[in-house]
Protein backbone atom coordinates (compact mmCIF):
# COMPACT_ATOMS: atom_id res chain seq x y z
CA UNK A 1 0.00 0.00 0.00
CA UNK A 2 1.58 3.54 -1.00
CA UNK A 3 2.56 5.41 2.64
CA UNK A 4 0.39 8.03 1.30
CA UNK A 5 -3.07 5.85 1.59
CA UNK A 6 -1.58 4.14 4.17
CA UNK A 7 -1.35 7.17 6.41
CA UNK A 8 -4.81 7.86 5.49
CA UNK A 9 -6.21 5.27 6.49
CA UNK A 10 -4.71 5.01 9.80
CA UNK A 11 -5.94 8.81 10.38
CA UNK A 12 -9.40 7.16 9.53
CA UNK A 13 -9.25 4.84 12.02
CA UNK A 14 -7.94 7.04 14.41
CA UNK A 15 -10.86 9.07 13.94
CA UNK A 16 -13.34 6.06 14.40
CA UNK A 17 -11.74 5.15 17.18
CA UNK A 18 -12.44 8.66 18.44
CA UNK A 19 -15.38 9.10 18.14
CA UNK A 20 -16.42 5.54 19.59
CA UNK A 21 -14.57 6.59 22.86
CA UNK A 22 -16.54 9.54 23.25
CA UNK A 23 -19.81 7.38 22.31
CA UNK A 24 -18.63 5.68 25.80
CA UNK A 25 -18.01 8.26 27.59
CA UNK A 26 -21.40 9.98 26.94
CA UNK A 27 -23.14 6.84 28.16
CA UNK A 28 -21.20 6.98 31.24
CA UNK A 29 -21.81 10.59 32.28
CA UNK A 30 -25.53 9.50 31.53
CA UNK A 31 -25.28 6.49 33.65
CA UNK A 32 -23.71 8.66 36.53
CA UNK A 33 -25.98 11.22 36.27
CA UNK A 34 -29.13 9.04 36.42
CA UNK A 35 -27.41 7.61 39.48
CA UNK A 36 -27.22 10.63 41.01
CA UNK A 37 -30.78 12.13 40.08
CA UNK A 38 -32.70 9.13 41.67
CA UNK A 39 -30.49 9.38 44.69
CA UNK A 40 -31.81 12.84 44.57
CA UNK A 41 -35.52 12.44 44.26
CA UNK A 42 -36.71 8.97 44.09
CA UNK A 43 -39.27 9.91 41.78
CA UNK A 44 -37.06 10.77 38.88
CA UNK A 45 -37.36 6.82 38.05
CA UNK A 46 -41.26 6.94 38.22
CA UNK A 47 -43.04 6.38 34.59
CA UNK A 48 -44.83 9.29 34.44
CA UNK A 49 -41.61 11.77 35.24
CA UNK A 50 -39.26 8.97 32.24
CA UNK A 51 -42.09 10.09 29.82
CA UNK A 52 -42.01 13.64 30.97
CA UNK A 53 -38.61 13.56 30.03
CA UNK A 54 -38.43 12.34 26.95
CA UNK A 55 -41.15 14.31 25.40
CA UNK A 56 -39.36 17.57 27.00
CA UNK A 57 -36.02 16.75 24.91
CA UNK A 58 -37.60 16.08 21.38
CA UNK A 59 -37.41 19.58 20.09
CA UNK A 60 -33.47 20.09 21.72
CA UNK A 61 -33.08 16.42 20.46
CA UNK A 62 -34.60 17.21 16.50
CA UNK A 63 -32.59 20.72 16.45
CA UNK A 64 -29.58 18.70 17.61
CA UNK A 65 -29.88 15.94 14.97
CA UNK A 66 -29.91 18.74 12.20
CA UNK A 67 -27.32 20.57 14.44
CA UNK A 68 -25.39 17.26 14.43
CA UNK A 69 -24.68 17.80 10.34
CA UNK A 70 -23.58 21.36 10.72
CA UNK A 71 -20.55 20.65 13.70
CA UNK A 72 -19.24 17.39 11.74
CA UNK A 73 -18.33 19.85 9.05
CA UNK A 74 -16.96 22.25 11.63
CA UNK A 75 -19.41 25.15 11.27
CA UNK A 76 -21.91 25.93 13.84
CA UNK A 77 -25.57 27.55 13.46
CA UNK A 78 -26.98 29.76 16.11
CA UNK A 79 -29.99 30.55 13.91
CA UNK A 80 -32.04 27.74 15.27
CA UNK A 81 -34.10 28.98 17.62
CA UNK A 82 -35.35 31.62 15.20
CA UNK A 83 -35.55 29.23 12.45
CA UNK A 84 -37.79 27.19 14.65
CA UNK A 85 -39.74 30.40 16.13
CA UNK A 86 -39.86 31.49 12.86
CA UNK A 87 -41.41 28.62 11.17
CA UNK A 88 -43.85 28.07 14.24
CA UNK A 89 -45.19 31.22 14.12
CA UNK A 90 -45.85 31.34 10.38
CA UNK A 91 -47.46 27.57 10.49
CA UNK A 92 -49.94 28.94 13.90
CA UNK A 93 -50.83 32.16 11.42
CA UNK A 94 -51.97 29.84 8.49
CA UNK A 95 -53.84 27.50 11.32
CA UNK A 96 -55.37 30.60 12.24
CA UNK A 97 -56.79 31.94 8.90
CA UNK A 98 -57.63 28.65 7.11
CA UNK A 99 -57.67 25.89 9.88
CA UNK A 100 -55.35 23.60 7.73
CA UNK A 101 -53.07 21.33 9.81
CA UNK A 102 -51.58 20.34 6.46
CA UNK A 103 -50.74 23.78 4.87
CA UNK A 104 -49.24 24.96 8.00
CA UNK A 105 -47.04 22.13 8.40
CA UNK A 106 -45.76 22.47 4.85
CA UNK A 107 -44.93 26.46 5.26
CA UNK A 108 -43.31 25.16 8.74
CA UNK A 109 -41.34 23.06 6.78
CA UNK A 110 -40.69 25.10 3.63
CA UNK A 111 -39.77 28.34 6.18
CA UNK A 112 -36.81 25.77 8.05
CA UNK A 113 -35.62 24.34 4.66
CA UNK A 114 -35.65 28.25 3.18
CA UNK A 115 -33.54 29.61 6.31
CA UNK A 116 -31.25 26.70 6.24
CA UNK A 117 -30.42 27.42 2.63
CA UNK A 118 -29.88 30.84 2.89
CA UNK A 119 -28.11 29.94 5.92
CA UNK A 120 -25.94 27.46 4.24
CA UNK A 121 -25.16 30.14 1.01
CA UNK A 122 -23.66 32.23 3.05
CA UNK A 123 -21.24 30.29 4.74
CA UNK A 124 -20.70 27.67 1.52
CA UNK A 125 -20.55 30.24 -1.03
CA UNK A 126 -19.83 33.73 0.03
CA UNK A 127 -17.62 32.13 2.39
CA UNK A 128 -18.36 34.30 5.35
CA UNK A 129 -17.17 32.64 8.71
CA UNK A 130 -20.61 30.51 10.34
CA UNK A 131 -20.75 32.21 13.35
CA UNK A 132 -21.01 35.61 11.83
CA UNK A 133 -23.91 34.49 9.62
CA UNK A 134 -26.02 32.45 11.67
CA UNK A 135 -25.50 35.15 14.10
CA UNK A 136 -27.03 37.72 11.63
CA UNK A 137 -29.82 35.43 10.81
CA UNK A 138 -30.81 34.80 14.45
CA UNK A 139 -31.26 38.54 14.78
CA UNK A 140 -32.99 39.04 11.33
CA UNK A 141 -35.46 36.15 12.04
CA UNK A 142 -36.44 36.82 15.28
CA UNK A 143 -37.11 40.89 14.60
CA UNK A 144 -39.46 39.17 11.64
CA UNK A 145 -40.81 36.62 14.61
CA UNK A 146 -41.45 40.13 16.67
CA UNK A 147 -42.82 41.88 13.68
CA UNK A 148 -45.20 39.35 12.60
CA UNK A 149 -46.65 38.26 16.31
CA UNK A 150 -46.45 41.94 17.42
CA UNK A 151 -45.45 40.39 20.77
CA UNK A 152 -48.70 38.24 21.53
CA UNK A 153 -49.42 34.85 21.05
CA UNK A 154 -51.20 32.91 18.42
CA UNK A 155 -53.21 30.69 19.94
CA UNK A 156 -54.17 27.09 17.90
CA UNK A 157 -57.22 25.11 18.37
CA UNK A 158 -56.72 22.89 15.39
CA UNK A 159 -56.77 19.40 17.22
CA UNK A 160 -55.25 17.47 13.96
CA UNK A 161 -52.53 20.09 14.26
CA UNK A 162 -52.17 19.35 18.20
CA UNK A 163 -51.45 15.73 17.61
CA UNK A 164 -48.25 16.47 17.00
CA UNK A 165 -47.57 17.98 19.82
CA UNK A 166 -49.79 16.06 22.34
CA UNK A 167 -51.00 13.09 20.81
CA UNK A 168 -49.92 9.22 21.37
CA UNK A 169 -49.20 6.12 19.67
CA UNK A 170 -49.93 3.19 21.47
CA UNK A 171 -48.87 4.80 24.67
CA UNK A 172 -45.89 6.57 22.98
CA UNK A 173 -46.06 10.39 22.58
CA UNK A 174 -45.78 10.82 18.69
CA UNK A 175 -42.92 13.60 19.43
CA UNK A 176 -40.52 11.06 20.25
CA UNK A 177 -41.64 8.45 17.79
CA UNK A 178 -40.89 11.24 15.54
CA UNK A 179 -37.57 12.11 16.92
CA UNK A 180 -36.46 8.25 16.79
CA UNK A 181 -37.47 8.11 13.28
CA UNK A 182 -35.82 11.23 11.87
CA UNK A 183 -32.69 9.97 14.36
CA UNK A 184 -32.41 6.65 12.22
CA UNK A 185 -32.93 8.35 8.41
CA UNK A 186 -30.20 10.55 9.53
CA UNK A 187 -28.05 7.85 10.90
CA UNK A 188 -28.57 5.91 7.72
CA UNK A 189 -27.60 9.50 5.60
CA UNK A 190 -24.45 9.48 7.34
CA UNK A 191 -23.00 6.11 7.83
CA UNK A 192 -24.43 3.79 4.22
CA UNK A 193 -24.73 7.47 1.65
CA UNK A 194 -21.78 8.81 -0.40
CA UNK A 195 -22.88 12.31 1.40
CA UNK A 196 -22.38 10.96 4.61
CA UNK A 197 -19.44 9.94 3.85
CA UNK A 198 -18.50 13.21 1.95
CA UNK A 199 -19.30 15.24 5.53
CA UNK A 200 -17.12 13.26 7.51
CA UNK A 201 -14.15 14.15 4.52
CA UNK A 202 -15.13 17.72 4.42
CA UNK A 203 -14.95 18.16 8.51
CA UNK A 204 -11.76 16.24 8.34
CA UNK A 205 -9.92 18.18 5.74
CA UNK A 206 -11.95 20.41 3.58
CA UNK A 207 -8.80 20.53 0.96
CA UNK A 208 -8.10 17.06 0.52
CA UNK A 209 -12.09 16.21 0.28
CA UNK A 210 -12.40 18.81 -2.92
CA UNK A 211 -9.13 17.57 -4.45
CA UNK A 212 -10.70 14.30 -3.93
CA UNK A 213 -13.57 15.34 -6.18
CA UNK A 214 -16.26 16.20 -3.44
CA UNK A 215 -18.28 18.96 -4.12
CA UNK A 216 -17.64 20.99 -0.88
CA UNK A 217 -19.66 23.66 -1.23
CA UNK A 218 -22.65 21.37 -1.79
CA UNK A 219 -21.94 19.24 0.79
CA UNK A 220 -21.42 22.32 3.18
CA UNK A 221 -24.50 23.87 1.87
CA UNK A 222 -27.18 20.84 2.08
CA UNK A 223 -25.96 19.99 6.26
CA UNK A 224 -27.21 23.51 6.53
CA UNK A 225 -30.37 23.24 4.84
CA UNK A 226 -31.10 19.92 6.41
CA UNK A 227 -30.49 21.58 9.67
CA UNK A 228 -33.50 24.54 8.69
CA UNK A 229 -35.28 20.96 7.95
CA UNK A 230 -34.91 20.00 11.48
CA UNK A 231 -35.85 22.94 12.63
CA UNK A 232 -38.92 23.21 10.88
CA UNK A 233 -40.14 20.08 12.19
CA UNK A 234 -39.29 20.99 15.63
CA UNK A 235 -41.17 23.97 15.24
CA UNK A 236 -44.44 22.12 14.47
CA UNK A 237 -43.76 19.94 17.37
CA UNK A 238 -43.47 22.49 19.87
CA UNK A 239 -46.46 25.18 18.73
CA UNK A 240 -48.34 21.87 18.70
CA UNK A 241 -46.89 20.64 22.03
CA UNK A 242 -47.77 24.55 23.78
CA UNK A 243 -50.77 25.16 21.91
CA UNK A 244 -49.85 28.18 21.11
CA UNK A 245 -46.75 29.87 19.49
CA UNK A 246 -44.92 32.41 21.29
CA UNK A 247 -43.01 35.63 19.65
CA UNK A 248 -40.25 33.86 21.89
CA UNK A 249 -40.27 30.49 21.11
CA UNK A 250 -36.91 28.74 20.06
CA UNK A 251 -34.99 31.58 22.54
CA UNK A 252 -32.12 29.26 24.09
CA UNK A 253 -32.14 26.74 21.99
CA UNK A 254 -29.10 26.76 20.44
CA UNK A 255 -27.33 25.97 23.72
CA UNK A 256 -28.95 22.88 24.28
CA UNK A 257 -28.72 21.48 21.02
CA UNK A 258 -24.77 22.06 20.52
CA UNK A 259 -24.79 20.95 23.87
CA UNK A 260 -26.29 17.97 23.14
CA UNK A 261 -24.15 17.35 20.07
CA UNK A 262 -20.95 17.57 21.71
CA UNK A 263 -22.22 15.48 24.91
CA UNK A 264 -23.07 12.85 22.32
CA UNK A 265 -19.61 13.05 21.23
CA UNK A 266 -19.36 14.76 18.33
CA UNK A 267 -16.50 17.08 17.62
CA UNK A 268 -16.48 21.03 17.34
CA UNK A 269 -13.50 20.59 15.03
CA UNK A 270 -15.68 18.51 12.58
CA UNK A 271 -15.15 14.88 10.88
CA UNK A 272 -15.76 12.93 14.22
CA UNK A 273 -18.78 11.91 15.82
CA UNK A 274 -22.28 10.07 15.04
CA UNK A 275 -25.78 11.26 15.02
CA UNK A 276 -27.01 8.74 17.51
CA UNK A 277 -25.50 9.47 20.53
CA UNK A 278 -26.41 13.30 20.05
CA UNK A 279 -29.82 11.54 21.89
CA UNK A 280 -27.72 10.78 24.60
CA UNK A 281 -26.46 14.00 24.79
CA UNK A 282 -30.41 15.32 24.75
CA UNK A 283 -30.99 12.99 27.45
CA UNK A 284 -28.31 14.68 29.75
CA UNK A 285 -29.80 18.29 29.77
CA UNK A 286 -33.23 16.91 29.95
CA UNK A 287 -32.54 15.19 33.48
CA UNK A 288 -30.42 17.87 34.27
CA UNK A 289 -33.51 20.23 33.92
CA UNK A 290 -36.10 17.71 35.71
CA UNK A 291 -33.97 16.96 38.42
CA UNK A 292 -33.71 20.69 39.14
CA UNK A 293 -37.41 21.40 39.11
CA UNK A 294 -38.16 18.09 40.87
CA UNK A 295 -35.99 19.63 43.80
CA UNK A 296 -37.52 23.00 42.90
CA UNK A 297 -34.17 25.18 42.53
CA UNK A 298 -35.08 28.56 40.96
CA UNK A 299 -35.47 27.53 36.86
CA UNK A 300 -32.64 30.61 36.78
CA UNK A 301 -30.27 28.58 38.00
CA UNK A 302 -30.89 26.06 35.33
CA UNK A 303 -28.85 28.28 33.33
CA UNK A 304 -26.01 28.36 35.13
CA UNK A 305 -25.96 24.21 35.69
CA UNK A 306 -26.23 24.51 31.28
CA UNK A 307 -23.15 26.71 30.65
CA UNK A 308 -20.95 24.71 33.16
CA UNK A 309 -21.82 21.35 31.48
CA UNK A 310 -21.16 22.98 27.75
CA UNK A 311 -17.31 24.36 29.23
CA UNK A 312 -16.81 21.44 30.65
CA UNK A 313 -17.91 19.38 27.48
CA UNK A 314 -15.96 21.99 25.13
CA UNK A 315 -12.76 21.42 27.58
CA UNK A 316 -12.93 17.98 27.22
CA UNK A 317 -13.26 18.30 23.60
CA UNK A 318 -10.28 19.97 22.84
CA UNK A 319 -8.09 17.55 25.47
CA UNK A 320 -9.35 14.89 23.51
CA UNK A 321 -8.29 16.80 20.42
CA UNK A 322 -4.84 17.23 21.73
CA UNK A 323 -4.32 14.20 22.51
CA UNK A 324 -5.10 12.66 18.98
CA UNK A 325 -2.84 15.69 17.20
CA UNK A 326 -0.06 14.13 19.91
CA UNK A 327 -0.87 10.63 19.09
CA UNK A 328 -0.61 11.20 14.96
Amino acid sequence: MHPEVSAKMNNINKKKCIGQLNIYRSVLILLVICVFATILSPSFLSVANLFNVFKQITVAGIVGCGMTFVILTGGIDLSVGSILGLAGVLASGILESTGNAGAAIVVALAVGIGCGAVNGFFVAVCEIPPFISTLGMMTLLRGCILVYTKGSPIPIKVDAYKFFGKGTVAGVPVPVIILIILFLIAHYVLTQTSYGRSIYAFGGNREAARLSGISVRFTEWMAYTLNGLMCGIAGVILTARLGSAQSTSGTGIEMDAIAAVILGGTSLSGGVGFVLPTVVGAMIMGIIDNILTLMNVNPHATNIVKGAVILIAVLVDKKVKDLSAKAE
